[in-house]
């Protein structure tokens, strides 16, 4: 039954297409269509008779279904109904597992990050590394959803993953499985005095924006009522839901654009505006990013940039300016499409696709070693959409980036302590104004 309905899921979109070309008067491209699925259809038979075991029907037609999509851009592919329920309940902002944001990397499934205060960041998971096993069975070829499907699983069991790192042996890490509860926003006093107020933010999932409210709040009842000034921290924050990315604005804009999006069509452009009321009442911002932040915290940094209302510190972003649409099949039960179907621009028209943001004060974590490894970036992806610009990712002037001290303490962190001192001098200068 499974095999039947995906098959007839194929055939009706195929069939669609056909009619649509056919719709269009271009005969040969429809002729040249159906050759196409007849050499599918040749194919997938010379399987089934013929190759040395009996395969799975359904993992076949998946698997030429995911080939397709992924075939496209990194970020398209097919969801079957265990994945897609996986997700939901991913955005949701609570499940089991480890916590770290995973992608396809020249076909290896590689951490974007992890995400904050779980076991994955504690068990020193870091960005760019390569799962190469998970409980040593090999992941080479997998698809994210197969590594899904095995990391996940009982709470308080351990999954031992083996990893790849740049100039390391491969190693194992053993680490005991936990309810994801995604704290989207972290808040506290930060500096000497405590008196400079700090909010991360680490994914944009359904309760991103009331978990911002309240720590907004929060923060105002520390400083006396009203918030002075604030850090953003977006570092190593993977991104999520658009329309949070866009009410996360909202909080530090008094309306106007925050992005908008376009499509093939360039009737089909979205813009997507702030709503009336700054919580912050035009107090300064500082938002800090890296290479890890992407999508949806590239969508609030852009915004906050182009808008000239806070300064970015902190390194050049990852750079995915696309935007994915959900399709469910037959209401989710043959699972779900994942489609890039737009591409973003920050409120100034750019386009930050496989370039990044470049923050207006360019401060490195450690020092930099240019011998070493270096992050990845989404133009590093495989089939990664271009810059339709033309314009490509500059890495930095070294010479122009500010680096922790030799004798810097590195458990402490440096852009944040930066960030403090860039903001407290702004914070006085308002007042000074005042």
């Amino acid at each position: 039954m499974r095999l039947h309905i995906i098959a007839s899921a194929v055939a009706f979109g195929i069939g669609a297409a056909a009619l649509a070309v056919s719709a269009e008067g271009d005969d040969r491209a429809r002729e040249e269509t159906f050759r196409q699925l007849e050499l599918f259809g040749d194919v997938l038979s010379r399987v089934e008779a013929d190759y040395v075991t009996e395969p799975d029907k359904a993992e076949l037609i998946e698997s030429a279904i995911e080939g397709m999509l992924r075939s496209l851009d990194p970020h398209s592919s097919y969801l079957p109904p265990e994945a897609f329920q996986e997700m939901q309940v991913s955005t949701s902002g609570e499940y089991g597992g480890i916590g770290i944001e995973i992608t396809i990397r020249n076909d290896m499934v590689t951490v974007i990050s992890p995400i904050a205060d779980t076991p994955g960041e504690r068990a020193g998971v870091e960005s760019g590394d390569v799962i190469l096993a998970v409980e040593g069975e090999s992941m080479l070829g997998a698809d994210s959803s197969d590594v899904v499907e095995r990391v996940r699983g009982p709470v308080g069991e351990p999954v031992t993953i083996t990893f790849g790192r740049e100039g390391m042996d491969p190693f194992d890490v053993t680490i005991v499985r936990d309810i994801i509860e995604v704290r989207s926003a972290l808040w506290r006093m930060e500096g000497e005095d405590m008196d400079v107020p700090y909010l991360r933010i680490t994914t944009f999932n359904e309760h991103t924006t009331e978990n911002a409210v309240t720590g907004l709040r929060d923060l105002a009842e520390a400083s006396g009522g009203e918030i002075p000034g604030l850090i953003l921290d977006l570092r190593s924050n993977p991104g999520g839901l658009l329309e949070q990315s866009v009410t996360v604005s909202s909080l530090f804009l008094s309306g106007g654009e925050v992005v908008s999006t376009r499509g093939r069509d360039p009737r089909d452009t979205m813009r997507y505006n702030a709503e009336p009321g700054d919580m912050l009442n035009g107090a300064p911002i500082v938002v800090l990013i890296n290479g890890g932040s992407a999508s949806a915290s590239e969508i609030v940094t852009g915004a906050l940039q182009d808008r000239q209302r806070a300064t970015i510190v902190g390194m050049t972003s990852f750079g995915k300016g696309s935007m994915q649409t959900v399709v469910p099949l037959r209401g989710g039960r043959d699972g779900a499409l994942r489609l890039t179907t737009a591409r973003y621009y920050t409120p100034a028209g750019r386009t930050i696709q496989a370039t990044g943001i470049e923050p207006d004060i360019a401060i490195a974590a450690r020092r930099i070693d240019l011998d070493g490894p270096q992050r990845f970036t989404e133009a590093d992806l495989r089939n990664s959409l271009e810059n339709e610009t033309g314009v490509e990712r500059e890495e930095l002037d070294e010479t122009i980036i500010e680096q922790p001290p030799e004798d810097w303490d590195m458990s402490q962190d440096y852009q944040l302590h930066r960030a403090i001192e860039i903001l407290r001098s702004q914070m006085e200068s308002q007042q000074a104004r005042l």
